[in-house]
């Protein structure tokens, strides 16, 4: 599925943060570069800060009901969202811009993730979860064709389904 670029991009970075944090500073840059955020340091400061903001977007993964899932992002946008503007800058085509010009880079990972789970939210609300492994805490952006990914990996999967094989050979 392709998601406009605050709901594609930003809402892996998100899940990509919830998997990953806490982490060193240039990890977490890594990763949300890696994911296409436009990123290029952390302080280890703002890399903690990253961490707690992190804590704050797993519950909005783990969330099933639709009502209470719109409510923890709106927390999260009022938390962190300053008014969204369109930037035109260093030769990129007009784009949307939800924190200031002058935020640091915590503002602008919480801006921007926020903004990333609002549109895909609005979009499709069924398309992120946590893997239903039990015990799995991983969390994800569904982006496959058909939108009824329940797991996090191949490897979960096989894990589950292996599993309940299992049961039904013992029956």
């Amino acid at each position: 599925m392709d998601f406009n670029p605050y709901g594609g991009t930003a809402a892996r970075v998100a899940a990509a943060l919830v998997n990953a944090a806490p982490a060193p500073a240039a990890d977490l840059v890594a990763i949300m570069r890696g994911e296409g955020m436009r990123i290029t340091h952390l302080t280890g400061s703002q890399a903690r800060g990253v961490a707690a903001w992190a804590q704050r977007l797993r519950p909005v993964f783990e969330e099933t009901d639709l009502h209470r899932r719109v409510e923890l992002v709106n927390t999260l946008l009022a938390d962190s969202a300053c008014r969204p503007y369109i930037s035109r800058h260093d030769g990129y085509p007009p784009h949307i811009h939800y924190s200031g010009h002058h935020d640091d880079q915590l503002r602008r990972v919480e801006a921007y993730t926020a903004g990333g789970l609002a549109h895909l939210v609005c979009d499709d609300a069924g398309r992120m979860g946590r893997c239903s492994r039990e015990g799995c805490p991983v969390v994800y952006v569904d982006t496959s064709r058909n939108g009824r990914r329940r797991f996090c990996s191949t490897r979960c999967a096989t894990r589950v389904h292996v599993a309940e094989h299992r049961e039904r050979q013992r029956v």
